[in-house]
């Protein structure tokens, strides 16, 4: 088997079924890394890690710290495709979102706020600054208008084409989050990448990209 780090390829077996490069002398588990290849390929096809943990029957805490690194993985990618095009960059708009069950007047605290930037058929996402942030008083009513305006008003969009590109997203990222609920303000910035990583690339492109580390 050849090793997975240098590529020699001539390793050997240990007595606790790892395998041994003949040259770099590093050790690896053929088993893990049979595993990680599995999960990566049904994080791939869109399972989530609830649906794989039941498809694979392994515990669903394991399938879930995969799954955060893989997004992890996906968001480094992204920022660095956003350095080697940020100069192509036509036109950039922000969104506001809040799952559709929540009534926005009782809910306005749980906004997320990004920022979607579109370049050659593609997009990039920016994590905008929270209402916390801004010292806004979500109880003050004449605070709450003010921003109830802007949500249906505020646009800063370019170019009509990356417009068009940008909403997609947008219509793209409501109907993939869905499948996920209660998604902390932590971890909203990983499955926002997913998001994007999934609409920007073909399977063949998502394949290529999530590397096993």
């Amino acid at each position: 088997m050849k090793c997975i780090y240098c590529k020699y390829p001539y390793t050997y077996l240990l007595k606790d079924n790892q395998r041994k490069c003949g040259q770099c002398k590093r050790k690896f588990s053929p088993r893990k890394l049979e595993r990680e290849q599995k999960l990566r390929s049904l994080f791939i096809e869109g399972y989530n890690a609830r649906e794989t943990s039941i498809k694979t029957g392994m515990h669903f805490s394991t399938v879930q710290k995969y799954y955060e690194n893989f997004r992890i993985a996906i968001a480094l990618y992204a920022d660095e495709q956003y350095q080697l095009h940020a100069k192509n960059i036509t036109g950039y708009d922000e969104y506001l979102y809040l799952p559709k069950t929540l009534k926005i007047k009782k809910n306005i605290h749980k906004l997320q706020h990004f920022l979607t930037l579109s370049y050659e058929n593609k997009v990039y996402n920016l994590m905008m600054p929270t209402l916390q942030h801004f010292n806004f008083d979500i109880a003050d009513e004449k605070e709450q208008k003010i921003l109830l305006k802007y949500l249906r008003f505020n646009k800063i969009t370019k170019l009509t084409k990356a417009q068009n590109t940008i909403t997609q997203f947008w219509e793209f990222f409501e109907e993939f989050i869905l499948q996920y609920k209660g998604v902390s303000n932590e971890q909203f910035i990983f499955y926002l990448k997913e998001a994007e990583w999934r609409f920007n690339y073909s399977k063949s492109e998502l394949i290529h990209s999530l590397k096993l580390s």
